[in-house]
C-alpha cells in the first residue's frame, strides 16, 4: 500500500494575519430588490390560473405570518435581476473604508435557486464582480447552502488559508413559483377531467419564497472602531439516512419515497408534471422538521457544555410562524428552551429567502443598535430538502 504525503509551508498561508486563530464577521450588508410586495398584490407578479384567485393562498398566508416579501421582478412578471446579479449587489455593500472587490481572498455563495445548471453561481457571480481571480465555492443544497458556504469560509481564515473571505446567501425563487411554470400542467389535468388547481405541496411554497440576498466579510481580525461577531463555532448535520426527500425540484416523487430525475423523463413528461417547480411534502416537514433541530441542539448543549436559554439573541430561520410553537414545544421537551423574548426574525418583513434568511436577520440584528459587547447570539437553520441542520454561535466584540 502506497501513502501519499503531503507538506503545508507556513510561508503559503496568512496565520500571521489572525488574531488568537479566530474568524470574525466584521461586515455585513444585504439586497432586497424593489418595493416590497404586500399580501394582496403577489399575483400581480406570479400570476392567476384562468383569472381565479388561488384557494390556498389566504390560509398559507394566514398560518406563515408573512405580510411582505421582495420580488425580481416588476408588475408584468419580468424579471429585474438574476440571481447572480442580487448576490454581487449584497457583496457590494461589503466594500468601502478600506476594504475593495479587489481585496477579496475566497469568495463562497450558496443558494437553492442557480440561475442556469453550469456554470457555478459563484463563477457566475465572481465573473459579474470583475474581481481578482480568487478561489470561489458554490455549496450545493437548499436553505443550509448559505451556511455552508459561511462554514467554509470560517474554516479557511481560521486555518491561515485565507486572509479573508467573503459569503453570501442569494435567491431568485419568484420565476420558479409563477403561473407560467405549471401551466401545462393544469391543461394536461383539465383535459384528463380532473381537478385544474395545483396540488397544495407547490401551493404552499408559492406563498412563502422571496427574493434576495446579503453576505458576509470574514476576517481574523475584529473591527477597531465598531462591533464585530466573533464565530465561537459553526455545527451542521445532515439526517438523510433517517427521512426520504421532502422538498425538490427537477424530479418526481415515487411512492415508496425514491426520486426520478428529470434526465429520466421525457420533454412531454418534464412540462406535464412541471418537474422543475419546487415541491414540498407538508406532511414530512411537519412531523420531522422541529424534532432533529431539537434533537441537534440537545446534542450540542452536551458536546460544548452549552445553555441555549443563557443567550441574547436566538436567530431561527422559519419557513412560517405555523412552526414558533412547536420549536417551543420541541426544545422544551429536549430540554435545550430559549425564552420567547431572546426570538429575533424579520420573516414578517421578507418572506421566507432560503439560504439568505439567516444572513439577513443577522444583518438586520447587527445594524439595529441593540448589540453590545458580550452578547451572545445563536443562529438555527433548517433545511427541509432532506432534512439537514446548522447552528452558529458568536459572541459580539
Amino acid at each position: 500500500m502506497h501513502f501519499l504525503k503531503i507538506t503545508y509551508y507556513s510561508t503559503n498561508l496568512h496565520m500571521s494575519d489572525t488574531n488568537n486563530n479566530s474568524v470574525y464577521i466584521t461586515r455585513l450588508s444585504k439586497f432586497l430588490p424593489n418595493n416590497p410586495v404586500m399580501n394582496e398584490d403577489m399575483e400581480i407578479y406570479l400570476g392567476h390560473f384562468d383569472g381565479q384567485k388561488s384557494r390556498s393562498k389566504n390560509i398559507i398566508l394566514r398560518n406563515n405570518g408573512i405580510k411582505s416579501r421582495y420580488y425580481a421582478l416588476d408588475e408584468s412578471g419580468r424579471s429585474t435581476h438574476t440571481n447572480c446579479k442580487l448576490a454581487s449587489e449584497a457583496i457590494k455593500g461589503l466594500t468601502g473604508d478600506g476594504f475593495s472587490l479587489e481585496d477579496i481572498d475566497l469568495l463562497a455563495c450558496g443558494t437553492t435557486s442557480p440561475d442556469q445548471l453550469l456554470p457555478s453561481h459563484a463563477s457566475m457571480v465572481q465573473g459579474n464582480l470583475q474581481c481578482k481571480p480568487v478561489e470561489a465555492i458554490s455549496p450545493a443544497g437548499s436553505c443550509n447552502s448559505g451556511m455552508l458556504a459561511l462554514k467554509y469560509g470560517y474554516l479557511s481564515v481560521l486555518s491561515g488559508f485565507s486572509k479573508n473571505a467573503v459569503c453570501s446567501g442569494s435567491e431568485k425563487i419568484s420565476t420558479w413559483i409563477q403561473t407560467k411554470n405549471f401551466r401545462e400542467e393544469v391543461e394536461r389535468l383539465e383535459q384528463l377531467g380532473e381537478n385544474p388547481y395545483l396540488a397544495f405541496e407547490k401551493e404552499f411554497l408559492r406563498w412563502m419564497l422571496s427574493d434576495g440576498a446579503a453576505a458576509v466579510l470574514l476576517q481574523g481580525k475584529p473591527n477597531s472602531d465598531k462591533l464585530s461577531l466573533k464565530i465561537d463555532w459553526i455545527e451542521i448535520k445532515s439526517y438523510a439516512n433517517e427521512v426520504k426527500t421532502c422538498m425538490y425540484a427537477g424530479a418526481i416523487h415515487k411512492e415508496n419515497g425514491d426520486l426520478v430525475p428529470w434526465r429520466d423523463l421525457t420533454q412531454e413528461e418534464q412540462m406535464g408534471n412541471s418537474v422543475f417547480t419546487l415541491r414540498q411534502d407538508t406532511r414530512l416537514l411537519e412531523k420531522h422538521v422541529t424534532r432533529f433541530g431539537a434533537v441537534m441542539l440537545a446534542e450540542i448543549s452536551k458536546k460544548r457544555n452549552f445553555l441555549p436559554g443563557e443567550v441574547d439573541y436566538f436567530l431561527p430561520h422559519m419557513s412560517s410562524e405555523f412552526f414558533r410553537k412547536i420549536i417551543q414545544r420541541d426544545s422544551l421537551e429536549h430540554g435545550v428552551e430559549i425564552p420567547a423574548d431572546k426570538w429575533y426574525t424579520n420573516l414578517h418583513k421578507v418572506g421566507n429567502v432560503g439560504s439568505a434568511s439567516a444572513f439577513l436577520m443577522l444583518e438586520e440584528l447587527y445594524h439595529s443598535g441593540n448589540l453590545k459587547a458580550g452578547d451572545k447570539i445563536l443562529v438555527m437553520v433548517p433545511e427541509s430538502a432532506r432534512f439537514s441542520y446548522a447552528y452558529m454561535h458568536l459572541i459580539v466584540v
